[in-house]
């Protein structure tokens, strides 16, 4: 089992810049996969970027060049930096784990999500 917190989220205007953290509790050492979703109203949840074991980090074509995800192991924590908001920003985002279980199968476990407001 593991579970997942978020904060950072809030209101900013077009332009603007938020950070988001998740942090991680219970089996961190079964987590595959970090990342952050997204998903607005009327809309599929969508992956923003996540980072695997390796390090290596994916990001959705739409936030390339405006949002930086990092890890701090330590903290077990994972973090999205985002700058340049737009309004299509506007979004819950959730974090999420992939966690290799004991039959060696991947779990997902999700947030609470914390919501992500741009508009002016």
């Amino acid at each position: 089992q593991v579970q997942l917190v978020e904060s950072g989220g809030g209101w900013v205007q077009p332009g603007g810049s938020l950070r988001l953290s998740c942090v991680a509790s219970g089996s961190t050492a079964s987590i595959y996969a970090l990342g952050w979703y997204r998903q607005a109203p009327g809309k599929e949840r969508e992956l923003v970027a996540d980072i695997i074991r390796s390090g290596s980090i994916t990001y959705t074509d739409s936030v390339k060049g405006r949002c930086t995800l990092s890890r701090d192991n330590a903290k077990n924590t994972v973090y999205l930096a985002m700058g340049s908001l737009k309004p299509e920003d506007t979004a819950v985002y959730y974090c999420k784990a992939d966690v290799i279980g004991d039959s060696g199968l991947m779990d997902d476990y999700w947030g609470q999500g914390t919501q992500v407001t741009v508009s002016s």
